[in-house]
């Protein structure tokens, strides 16, 4: 009797890992499907396929990530949102910094430059090199009237190698590399855990 229930869980769990792998490999088929008409300009062909892996693997970081995208160039401002905050939800460190900074260019997009900000500096937390990000916030920091924010960030952007940052800047601030920058501001006991 042993044997048999041994028998039976074993062909259980193969018959699961097919299911699953099977479920995998359609879910990457979908993705693959959607990505080859994202690049020939087929958006709306790209979404069903996108949506399709989605259904058949709900933490799929990549296909949200393309769907978001998609949704971004169509202009669907919420959907690419919501996709943009599954990436986050669902992805490892990189996926989650590429979900904030593609969620704060949407909101900025969208004028919601506040959130943006917040979205962006977020991004930065996580990758630290993330010199869009930099110069992205540095345009929500402009439109909020943060000028010595926006300066700020793009000398950090421009420093890290984007080209948009240094080129705006030898622009409009030709002598940019030779302004301090400011100091960190120093940690507050509060903020660090330290007993107060």
């Amino acid at each position: 009797m042993t044997r048999i229930l041994c028998c039976i869980t074993f062909a259980a769990a193969f018959m699961l890992l097919g299911i699953n792998i099977a479920l995998a490999e359609s879910s990457n088929s979908y993705f693959n499907e959607g990505y080859e008409k994202h690049l020939h300009g087929d958006l709306s062909g790209a979404l069903k396929l996108y949506s399709k892996a989605i259904d058949k693997n709900p933490a799929f970081a990549m296909a949200y990530q393309m769907r978001g995208a998609a949704e971004q160039h169509l202009k669907q401002y919420t959907q690419a949102i919501n996709d943009y905050t599954m990436v986050i939800n669902c992805g490892e460190p990189y996926f989650k910094a590429v979900g904030y900074y593609n969620r704060g260019v949407v909101k900025n997009m969208s004028g919601n430059y506040a959130e943006a900000i917040s979205d962006f500096s977020l991004a930065i937390e996580l990758d630290k090199r993330l010199a869009t990000a930099f110069f992205h916030r540095g345009i929500a920091r402009s439109k909020t009237g943060d000028l010595p924010g926006r300066l700020e960030d793009f000398r950090q952007a421009a420093k890290l190698g984007d080209t948009n940052a240094e080129n705006w800047l030898n622009t409009y601030i030709p002598d940019w590399r030779q302004i301090p920058l400011p100091s960190p501001t120093p940690a507050t006991p509060s903020s660090t855990g330290s007993p107060q």
